[in-house]
C-alpha cells in the first residue's frame, strides 16, 4: 500500500467531500475514486457510504483514518 492512497484516504474522510479533497490534493476526483474503490476492494470491506455530495465513514472506516494517521504521521516524523 503506497502512503500517497492514505494521504488520499485521509483527505476525503477530512473534508468528507471527494472533489474536495482532490481540490486540495491537487489532482482529478476520479483519480482519488478510483485509488478509493481499489483501496475498499484490498481491504475487503466498504470504508466509505457516498453521497450525493458528501462522504460518510463506516465503521471499518473510521477504524482505517485512525490507523492511516497514525502511519503517516509515523512517515513524516520518519522523514523529519
Amino acid at each position: 500500500m503506497d502512503i500517497r492512497l492514505l494521504e488520499y484516504y485521509l483527505a476525503v474522510a477530512t473534508q468528507g467531500n471527494i472533489t474536495r479533497a482532490a481540490e486540495q490534493l491537487h489532482v482529478t476526483q476520479p483519480t482519488i475514486s478510483r485509488q478509493l474503490m481499489d483501496l475498499e476492494e484490498n481491504v475487503g470491506t466498504p470504508l466509505m457510504i457516498r453521497g450525493k455530495r458528501q462522504v460518510t465513514l463506516t465503521e471499518a472506516g473510521v477504524l482505517f483514518q485512525q490507523r492511516a494517521e497514525a502511519i503517516v504521521a509515523l512517515m513524516e516524523k520518519t522523514l523529519r
